[in-house]
């Protein structure tokens, strides 16, 4: 299936990654931590409505453990 105009993939690097939330805050329509304090990636393809706030995400993460692919 073609992503939708604008869209693309968010990704984590779970080595970088130490469960801030910053990344949650800002759009947890596409990042979830568990109860262990691991980030999770809710969406395959980040609707376009979201690309934004995932981008300020990227740019905001203290560790640099997200990426978005589009």
């Amino acid at each position: 299936a073609r992503a939708p105009p604008g869209a693309g993939r968010a990704g984590v690097d779970p080595e970088a990654c130490e469960a801030n939330g910053v990344c949650v805050k800002l759009c947890s329509q596409v990042f979830e931590l568990d109860a262990d304090d691991v980030l999770h990636i809710r969406v395959d393809e980040v609707p376009e409505i979201h690309l934004e706030r995932v981008r300020r995400a990227v740019a905001k993460c203290p560790k640099q453990a997200l990426r978005i692919e589009e």
